[in-house]
């Protein structure tokens, strides 16, 4: 099942282990069932400390990792390889006793949580945001029994996805209702069931001393932001709802410069423990609600959070990046994950056989549409412009695929349902004003991104798109404010450009630092 270069890294892993577990394999007769046999059967052979036992759980094929003589136990639905393979190595590891590496803080306040809970997580292995959710809830189970959860692979229990009608994934269950959807860090789900978790939070930070440094955003800017301004010796903080920003949702990465390929939340990944190794305080699951200008140059800006507390900075760099850019027609909000989805990656093996519509012609858009026509049964793509905006060997690839069709000049006015569920999308003409419609399931929308700074009107000088506006050296107009990323009027919104941006913004927020005051730990220049 595992090649052998698999076998040797999972081995070297599981030396790690310092409590036995066992596998508890449920099984029919299918093929998945043999294939996931075959894969219990080589971890076991890897290690003394894992033994094997048959199970009989409703659900097959399944297994439960348990460790021995206890209640600490994880299970999966299915067969975790793909993009939930870490998932498995890390509740392998974590059942059998290597710590979970969260915030002490943060784990006893799982481990105080009062209550059974049954999670139950629908996935897809090709989904991108499904291992966060995934290994946040395995993570929490370990730390407390009562909590108990099981990653549901939707493709082979489609029968259950289908009578729950979910059509985005990863999709939460709690005690058999609908809990929350989309990538969620322990924190998110301790804010939903610890309801005095927001106002410790406040209370927690209200005592936090000024930075020289505050990043807002903890995607590429805001991370090059922060190592470049830590390496200066000043305090530095950052503040993010959650760190990665879009790299989290981008599926592979080819133009990064000097690394040929990765994906999203491996570069995440790494951007956030090279932030962590100089120190920088993190704050995440905190949302910026305002920004308070300094009364005067050299003073304190303030950022209000949604929580209630303020945080005080000498200097702050804004790198709030953007956001899946929705259509705004009727119907689109009701049927978001019903239909109407975001991410064809994450999402797209869920409407296996069936028609969907693509908005938008440009790369993302016929990427998408391409991806998708080799697992549905139809692809429509809809772009508002008179050709499509695409490059020409995406679009060529594209045409060539017999089960696509493509409508420019198509202006989409609104999004029907039936029964709750998106069941077609009209659309008019541009050309000759006629009014069209096409039968769809499901529909992704790929029209850009939008800037996250509805929260800056007023304070900031915006562009008509709302960007925040940017000199060369990443000054805004108010004194002792900088930004960079997606959210500026930079003209490209690219990984590397981002980098670029949020050094050059801490190099300009610490040359105003040395000019108005002088920065607490400054090493020499």
């Amino acid at each position: 099942m595992l090649d052998q270069d698999l076998k040797s890294q999972l081995s070297a892993y599981l030396e790690k282990l310092q409590q036995p577990i066992e596998l508890v394999a449920s099984l029919d007769d299918s093929d998945a069932a043999r294939e996931l046999d075959g894969l219990l059967a080589d971890i076991a052979a890897l290690s003394p400390m894992i033994s094997r036992v048959n199970g009989d759980d409703v659900r097959k094929p399944s297994f439960q990792i348990r460790r021995v003589g206890s209640d600490v136990a994880v299970s999966f639905a299915g067969i975790p390889l793909g993009h939930e393979f870490t998932s498995l190595v890390l509740a392998l590891l974590q059942v059998g006793g290597h710590p979970v590496r969260i915030d002490d803080a943060l784990a006893d306040q799982v481990r105080a949580l009062d209550g059974d809970y049954e999670f139950e997580t629908f996935m897809s292995l090709h989904c991108q945001s499904c291992p966060d959710t995934v290994q946040a809830l395995n993570a929490m189970s370990v730390l407390n029994p009562r909590i108990r959860h099981v990653a549901i692979d939707g493709a082979l229990f489609q029968a259950e996805v289908e009578a729950k009608e979910i059509l985005s994934v990863p999709t939460v269950y709690m005690n058999g209702a609908e809990f929350d959807g989309g990538r969620l860090s322990i924190e998110q789900i301790l804010s939903k069931l610890d309801t005095g978790a927001a106002a410790r939070a406040a209370e927690a930070l209200k005592d936090t001393a000024p930075y020289d440094v505050l990043i807002v955003g903890g995607g590429p800017a805001g991370a090059a932001a922060a190592i470049y301004a830590a390496r200066k010796g000043i305090r530095t903080g950052l503040l993010a709802e959650r760190f990665g920003g879009q790299v989290l949702d981008t599926m592979s990465i080819e133009n990064f410069p000097s690394v040929e390929y990765t994906e999203g939340p491996k570069l995440a990944a790494s951007m956030e423990a090279h932030v962590r190794s100089y120190g920088v305080h993190l704050i995440t699951n905190q949302r910026a609600e305002a920004l308070i200008p300094a009364a005067q140059d050299g003073g304190m800006t303030g950022i209000r959070l949604a929580s209630g507390a303020t945080l005080q900075a000498k200097s702050v760099i804004l790198s709030p990046g953007a956001r899946w850019r929705q259509t705004g027609v009727p119907g689109e909000t009701e049927h978001r994950n019903k239909g109407v989805t975001y991410c064809p990656h994450c999402d797209g093996p869920l409407f296996k056989g069936k028609r969907v519509a693509v908005i938008g012609g440009g790369n993302s858009g016929i990427e998408a549409a391409i991806d998708l026509a080799g697992v549905v049964d139809h692809v429509t793509v809809l772009e508002f412009d008179s050709t499509l905006r695409a490059d020409d060997v995406l679009q060529r690839k594209l045409r060539s695929m017999p089960n696509t069709a493509i409508h420019v000049n198509a202006q989409t006015t609104e999004m029907h349902g039936t029964d709750g569920k998106l069941s077609r999308l009209a659309f008019t003409d541009r050309s000759t004003g006629e009014a069209k419609s096409v039968d769809v399931e499901g529909c992704f929308v790929q029209i850009g991104l939008l800037p996250n700074t509805e929260w800056l009107k007023g304070t900031v000088a915006l562009s008509s798109r709302g960007e925040i506006k940017i000199d060369d050296r990443g000054h805004t107009n108010l004194p002792g404010v900088f930004a960079a990323g997606d959210a500026t009027t930079v003209p490209f919104k690219q990984i590397a450009i981002a980098m670029g941006a949020g050094s050059t913004a801490a190099l300009s927020a610490f040359d105003h630092l040395i000019r108005t005051s002088a920065p607490a730990q400054a090493e020499a220049a």
